[in-house]
């Protein structure tokens, strides 16, 4: 496998980027969200068109969305680049990125949702982790909205363990390791048969969705198991799956179609990992990283390695 791309490791008191690459966010909340980055005592730089309005529900066309997002990239100054919101839209940047000046330029890009698509890209094209962490909108701008021990571990390059104080808890026992990889379970199925498919196999995978009907997640982990993107995964975590219930139906619905779905995979099975589409305290994964998994009558994710350089690696 390809070294990482791995970033510069990024100060407390570092120029952050902040970017809209998908729908347009509420102006409240993202001054709340930048409220919050310099009370962590980073120094936001925000987009052009963070607040831009249209084409339909676009934060502006896929030119401004991606000047914008090179911009951030090519300026020195800024360390980092946090995104306002996902929604929808960052699959259309895909095929404008300048992968040249990301390469040279690379920097922790952070968010999930929408943007699991042009992250994986970049994961799979350059080998730069992904950072798939709170965003303005969504996070920074919620009391408690953000899990800052995994966020700094991850920008500062430290290793770091989950557990159930971050929401994880057993389905299937076993033990494995490998490379973590994975995002928006719904983004993943949609880049299948496209350019952008996402490289599943042999990795440990995480699942996250959020306002998805049992049945819809039944049928999009059978797509990705008809689609081989299961063979070779060594391990399973799915995120909090928020409000991914039915009407009516009984509370560990979900749990037992996940696992009639997955009923001839014989690798461990986690759920209720708190990244991604959360409830609250937004788990920071670096995405790319060689990461153990534990499940057994508890459940212990292990990130063995930094996804940014420190001063002693290069």
């Amino acid at each position: 496998m390809t070294a990482l791309l791995r970033p510069a490791a990024v100060a407390a008191d570092a120029v952050v980027g902040v970017v809209s690459l998908a729908s347009t966010p509420q102006a409240e909340r993202v001054e709340r969200g930048l409220e919050a980055l310099r009370s962590l005592g980073y120094a936001p730089q925000t987009g052009k068109h963070i607040l831009t309005r249209g084409p339909l529900y676009f934060a502006g066309t896929a030119e401004m969305r991606l000047r914008d997002l090179h911009h951030a990239f090519a300026d020195d100054e800024v360390r980092a680049i946090f995104s306002t919101r996902g929604g929808y839209g960052a699959n259309y940047l895909l095929d404008g990125l300048d992968l040249d000046l990301i390469a040279e330029s690379a920097k922790p890009l952070i968010g999930y949702s929408d943007l699991t698509a042009l992250q994986l890209w970049l994961l799979d094209q350059l080998q730069l982790p992904v950072f798939y962490g709170p965003m303005l909108s969504a996070d920074f701008s919620r009391e408690d909205g953000v899990h800052l021990p995994s966020l700094q571990a991850a920008l500062s390059g430290k290793t770091y363990s989950l557990g159930a104080a971050e929401g994880l808890r057993t389905l299937h026992p076993g033990r494995t390791r490998g490379t973590l990889y994975g995002g928006c379970l719904s983004i993943l199925v949609a880049l299948l048969g496209t350019t952008y498919e996402p490289q599943t196999e042999g990795k440990l995978l995480f699942l996250e969705d959020v306002n998805a009907k049992p049945y819809q997640i039944d049928r999009m982990l059978w797509q990705l198991r008809e689609a081989g993107k299961l063979e070779g995964v060594r391990g399973i975590v799915f995120g909090e799956m928020l409000d991914c219930t039915s009407p009516g139906a009984p509370a560990g619905l979900l749990e037992e179609v996940i696992l009639r779905s997955l009923e001839d995979f014989k690798g461990p099975i986690a759920i209720g990992l708190r990244s991604g589409h959360v409830s609250r305290a937004n788990v920071t994964l670096t995405l790319g990283v060689e990461a153990e998994l534990r499940v057994s009558e508890a459940v212990q994710l292990n990130l063995l390695e930094g996804a940014v350089k420190t001063g002693n690696r290069e």
